[in-house]
């Protein structure tokens, strides 16, 4: 399939969206013409002003959510290996995975303040149940042939673990970091809007409070774009490191 028939339906709903708002079916101040979000996004983009405020949020993204691999991954790691390590997390892991992450603002705004640590806090916190569970159910749900099968030639406990159970578990825990991924993008915007200086949010909430619609569609498309460009390059990622199962 090429690349134009792969994307024709949101060609068509780009069409449908311009055809709408010229015709008067909705009103302009409710969805700008397509054109004029794209004038926009181009002087967004000339000015400077999209850029600059790109890398800060991505920036917090990339500090919040790295933090959340790292240590989800530790942790998830070791409630599977280690019953005090489960016996110790999981209540606490069960009790605050369905919590909106996005009720934690007020809090972190009150510990952290309007800096840039908030926003990298929430997005961490985020990102990081994800991760601990993609971990945690991929070692535990290996099979557990491959251990035996490895103990039986003499291989010892860090060996099995670094070259047997990590690799088998590696499915689910990139499924853990996919997920992890849009929860960054999500939390990002969401903190931004809320408890910022600066930030693809705070552009967002500032032109959409000055009446300015086709330039905060355009920076909503901007964020679409890049948590597209995001997973594209996270999938393209998980081909590679999953080639062996080929």
């Amino acid at each position: 399939m090429t690349l134009l028939a792969r994307y024709a339906p949101l060609l068509l709903l780009l069409g449908l969206w311009e055809a709408s708002s010229r015709l008067g079916l909705v009103s302009t101040q409710m969805l700008p013409p397509f054109s004029d979000v794209a004038v926009a996004f181009a002087g967004l983009i000339g000015d400077g002003d999209l850029l600059a405020n790109a890398v800060a949020s991505l920036w917090r993204a990339l500090l919040g959510f790295s933090g959340a691999v790292i240590v989800g991954t530790l942790l998830g790691a070791g409630m599977a290996l280690s019953r005090t390590v489960r016996l110790a997390f999981n209540p606490v892991v069960q009790f605050f995975y369905p919590l909106p992450k996005s009720a934690l603002i007020p809090l972190v705004l009150i510990w952290f303040g309007l800096g840039d640590a908030s926003k990298v806090v929430l997005i961490f916190l985020g990102c990081l149940l994800p991760n601990i569970l993609g971990t945690y159910n991929g070692i535990t749900g290996i099979d557990q042939s491959l251990v035996w099968s490895a103990r039986s030639l003499g291989a010892k406990r860090f060996a099995i673990i670094f070259g047997v159970m990590l690799p088998a578990a590696m499915p689910q825990i990139l499924v853990g970091l996919r997920t992890a991924i849009a929860f960054a993008f999500l939390l990002m915007v969401t903190s931004e809007l809320v408890i910022a200086r600066d930030g693809l949010g705070y552009l967002i909430g500032r032109l959409g409070d000055s009446g300015v619609y086709p330039a905060m569609f355009a920076v909503i498309i901007a964020v679409t774009i890049l948590g597209f460009a995001a997973d594209r390059g996270f999938l393209m990622l998980t081909n590679f490191l999953l080639r062996w199962r080929e």
